[in-house]
């Protein structure tokens, strides 16, 4: 579960204090689906990575099952990533000189998991790339190098996935199957899903969504749709 009470972030501009969140409240329980929406600039990727540890609010508190993140170091906030945390970006990060069963396995083999290759193959399997094993980014489309960042980021079998607009960099009908992945091995991994995106149709797919307009956190009705997707 994560727990977000009153969080704020602030940073000093040459213009002064610029509120890039200010005062987000959210709870989000175990395997739910919540999709942070808005326009660029509103404090969606900030949020996330308030949420995923990577970064610290000015104020306010964030509990990632059931300990305060923003209260730990960055070796404390690390330790619960490895432990808790998957991610999906938009741009993959994929590591180009290792294929993909070796991609999928890196994360694995560094937290000491003796079968890694036999997992990692699981999950490639899982997500329709049996074949494309031994294939290094370079050999693969871009869907198919999604499909192998979402491999990896649920073989580590996190509590809680990010993505953050998993499918920005994909067609339309490409977008679509990875938008499926995500949503069926949320359902059968039983892993929190939270996502930003600008795509209404896969907000409508969450059953929470959280909507940002200029850093503040709207009320139902409060945003149209022109604002989730500007």
């Amino acid at each position: 579960m994560i727990e977000v009470t009153n969080v704020c972030k602030r940073v000093i501009t040459t213009e002064g204090k610029l509120d890039i969140l200010d005062g987000i409240n959210l709870t989000v329980g175990d395997g739910e689906t919540l999709a942070i929406v808005g326009p660029s600039g509103s404090g969606k990727s900030t949020l996330l990575g308030i949420l995923a540890g990577l970064d610290l609010p000015s104020s306010g508190s964030v509990i990632v099952n059931n300990q305060d993140i923003t209260a730990m170091d960055e070796e404390g906030r690390a330790m619960v990533r490895a432990k808790d945390v998957g991610f999906v970006f938009q741009s993959f990060h994929l590591l180009p000189g290792l294929t993909a069963l070796e991609n999928v396995a890196l994360p694995l083999e560094l937290n000491g998991d003796g079968k890694a290759l036999e997992t990692a193959n699981y999950y490639l399997d899982r997500v329709g790339l049996s074949s494309r094993t031994t294939h290094y980014p370079r050999q693969l489309s871009g869907g198919e190098q999604q499909r192998v960042a979402v491999a990896r980021a649920f073989a580590c079998k996190p509590t809680i996935l990010f993505a953050d607009e998993p499918t920005g960099n994909l067609d339309t009908g490409t977008g679509e199957i990875i938008n499926d992945l995500l949503f069926d091995l949320n359902r059968e991994e039983g892993t929190t899903l939270i996502l930003v995106t600008h795509e209404i149709n896969l907000a409508a797919r969450c059953n929470l969504t959280l909507q940002l307009q200029a850093g503040r956190q709207m009320e139902n009705g409060e945003a149209n749709s022109k604002d989730l997707v500007s």
